[in-house]
């Protein structure tokens, strides 16, 4: 978990760094064809299917709506506010998933679980901070990109299981793909041919995407999702190094402050969620 965690801050880090060069929506593109082909070439390699009727449900159309929206709102949040507190921000996505979870799933959630997620709104807005002066719509993006990770997360709980890790990955990154060119049109960009600096970002991209969802991915299915989540925060330390170090970014108190309220928050409703499991197998075991 950590191993992702950290190829996922630096490939946020290498987006920022390309995203001075080429437009977004290339970037999308091209990151996205080069993760599609990478997923379907190891899809080949292990004979998995890549292509089923499955792929055409209401799940897997939500899934793949949830990814663009995320993916298209988080890389123009790198490109145009701190990395920093674009970091922070994503940490809200647990939060978001079990509010998800409780309408769409009927979950039940108890009262000190929504106090939690409130604490982590609370945390989210702290970082936003709509009532300062130097607030700006670009703030809002990485929030949007976050919701959408968040939908990714919660359609990937429905999609029927005959799709596989790389099926979901080839077509995850074909819409990417497909977003970015219909982003470039839309916002008339002109193609840009990258240099070769440019070419070795984006390699790093594509190579980094992979590694980090296969490791994220091994993670979730060796170990307990209870001991292992906590170690998603990591990414806060990846982040956080990198904006300070490679972008000469500073950390304001009152973000910090938010940072702090949302890994609390997703700390605590994971362990009531833990509690809540371990209350179950006991009913379970009492009633056998």
């Amino acid at each position: 978990m950590v191993l992702a965690m950290a190829t996922f801050a630096v490939e946020d880090s290498v987006i920022k760094f390309v995203s001075s060069a080429l437009p977004v929506g290339q970037i999308l593109f091209l990151l996205g064809l080069g993760g599609a082909s990478t997923f379907a070439g190891l899809a080949l390699i292990r004979r998995k299917e890549v292509f089923s009727r499955d792929i055409f449900s209401k799940p897997m159309h939500f899934r793949v709506l949830s990814e663009v929206s995320g993916r298209v709102f988080y890389s123009f949040a790198l490109a145009l506010t701190p990395l920093t507190s674009t970091t922070m921000i994503l940490q809200a996505t647990p939060i978001v998933v079990v509010v998800g979870a409780a309408v769409l799933f009927n979950e039940r959630v108890s009262t000190l679980r929504w106090a939690a997620v409130l604490l982590g709104f609370l945390g989210v807005l702290i970082i936003v901070d709509p009532a300062s002066d130097s607030f700006s719509f670009s703030s809002i993006l990485a929030v949007l990109g976050m919701l959408g990770f968040a939908g990714r997360d919660l359609a990937s709980r429905a999609v029927p299981k005959s799709l596989n890790i790389l099926t979901l990955g080839v077509h995850g990154f074909i819409s990417i793909a497909f977003a970015g060119a219909v982003l470039s049109l839309l916002l008339a960009e002109p193609f840009i041919w990258p240099d070769f600096s440019s070419w070795l970002y984006l390699l790093a991209g594509v190579l980094l995407g992979t590694i980090g969802y296969s490791a994220i991915v091994s993670a979730m299915r060796i170990g307990e999702v209870s001991a292992i989540t906590p170690f998603r925060y990591s990414r806060i330390i990846f982040g956080v190094a990198i904006g300070v170090l490679f972008f000469g970014e500073n950390i304001t108190l009152t973000a910090s402050i938010g940072c702090v309220l949302i890994v609390l928050s997703s700390l605590i409703v994971l362990q009531l969620s833990r509690h809540k499991e371990d209350q179950d197998d006991f009913k379970s075991a009492d009633e056998e």
